[in-house]
C-alpha cells in the first residue's frame, strides 16, 4: 500500500475514534443531566414531604390546642356539677325528707310543663313570680341609678360634698339590707313599694362609692386643660369625667344588680304577695320541699344570667 492509502486509512480511525470519545462525552453529560434532573426530582419530594409533615403537625397540634382548650373550658364545670350532685344524693340518702336529684328533676319537668298558669291572686305559675320579682328589682335597681350615679359624681367632684357624705355613707352603708324593710312599710303602709325601697337602698351603696372613687382618680392634667380651655361645669362632666368614670361606674351597677337580686327573695319572704321569695316561702308552707330546691336554681340562674349580662357590658367600656 502506498504511505497516502496509510495515511488516509490513519485519518479516518483517528476521527472515528474522536467521534467515538464525543459521543462517549456527550452520553455521560446527558446522564449526568439526568442524575442531576433525579437528584433535583428527589430533593424536590423530600420538601415537599416535609412541608406536607410540617402542615399535618401544625393542624395537629391546632387541633390538640382547641380540644385541650374545650376540655379545659368544659370539663371542670362538669366536675363541679357531678360532685354537687353526687353530695347531694348522699345527702338525701341520710334524710329521706330531702329529696334527691332524679326526684327534683321531675318535680322541675312538671313545673315548668306550665310556668304561667293563674289560679287566683295568691297562686301563680312560676314565672309569674320570677317576673313580678324581676319587675321590682328593675324599678329598685333603676331608681338607685337614677340618684346614686349623678350623687357619685357630685362626691367624687366636690371635697366639700365628699367630706359632707363619708359619715352618712360609712353609716348606713354596713346596715343589712331587710333592716330597712320596717321603715320601708311605715313610710308607704303598703308590701310592695316596702320591697322596692329595700332593692333602692340596698342597690345605690356600689354605684355611689365606685363612680365617686372613678371621678377622683381622674388625672389632674385633665382638669388643667379644661381650666385652659375654660371649659363649663357640663362639658367637663360630659367630655372628661363621663368617659373616664364609665368603667368604675358599670362595676358599681354590675355589683348592685348582684345585690338588688339577692335582696329581693328575702324582702319577699316578708312582705308575701307575688314573687320568687314569697313562692319559696309559700311552697315551705306546703312542705313542699322539691318546689324549694327548685327555687334555689332559679335564683341562681337567673342571677347568674344578670351577673353575666352587666359583665359583658361592663368589658365594653373597660380600658383594659
Amino acid at each position: 500500500m502506498s504511505a497516502t492509502s496509510i495515511s488516509k486509512i490513519s485519518l479516518k480511525a483517528i476521527m472515528q475514534s474522536e467521534d467515538t470519545v464525543v459521543s462517549k462525552e456527550v452520553s455521560m453529560v446527558e446522564i449526568e443531566k439526568v442524575r442531576v434532573a433525579e437528584a433535583v426530582k428527589a430533593e424536590a419530594e423530600k420538601e415537599v414531604t416535609k412541608t406536607s409533615g410540617a402542615l399535618l403537625s401544625n393542624k395537629l397540634s391546632k387541633r390538640k390546642t382547641q380540644i385541650y382548650s374545650v376540655l379545659n373550658v368544659v370539663l371542670p364545670p362538669m366536675f363541679g356539677i357531678l360532685l354537687l350532685l353526687a353530695v347531694w344524693t348522699l345527702i338525701s340518702h341520710q334524710s329521706p325528707s330531702l329529696p334527691g336529684p332524679l326526684k327534683t328533676w321531675y318535680s322541675a319537668i312538671e313545673l315548668f310543663s306550665d310556668p304561667f298558669y293563674m289560679h287566683g291572686p295568691n297562686d301563680q305559675g312560676v314565672g309569674w313570680n320570677i317576673l313580678a320579682s324581676l319587675q321590682r328589682v328593675a324599678l329598685g335597681f333603676g331608681l338607685a341609678a337614677l340618684v346614686g350615679i349623678p350623687l357619685g359624681f357630685i362626691i367624687g367632684r366636690f371635697e366639700f360634698m365628699s367630706r359632707m357624705t363619708s359619715p352618712i355613707i360609712s353609716l348606713l352603708r354596713p346596715v343589712s339590707p331587710l333592716a330597712w324593710l320596717p321603715i320601708g312599710l311605715l313610710v308607704f303602709k303598703a308590701a310592695n313599694p316596702a320591697a322596692i325601697w329595700v332593692i333602692f337602698i340596698s342597690a345605690i351603696w356600689p354605684m355611689i362609692i365606685n363612680t365617686s372613687v372613678g371621678v377622683s382618680k381622674v388625672p389632674q392634667d385633665y382638669m388643667n386643660v379644661a381650666k385652659v380651655l375654660n371649659l363649663s361645669e357640663w362639658k367637663i362632666v360630659t367630655k372628661i369625667l363621663f368617659p373616664f368614670v364609665l368603667p368604675y361606674m358599670m362595676t358599681g351597677v354590675r355589683l348592685s344588680i348582684g345585690v338588688a337580686w339577692l335582696v329581693i327573695v328575702a324582702a319577699e319572704m316578708l312582705t308575701g304577695g307575688v314573687g320568687i321569695g314569697f313562692w319559696v316561702w309559700d311552697e315551705w308552707n306546703n312542705l313542699n320541699v322539691e318546689h324549694i330546691i327548685i327555687a334555689i336554681f332559679v335564683v341562681g340562674i337567673v342571677g347568674l344570667l344578670l351577673e353575666f349580662a352587666l359583665t359583658q357590658i361592663a368589658k365594653k367600656f373597660s380600658y383594659e
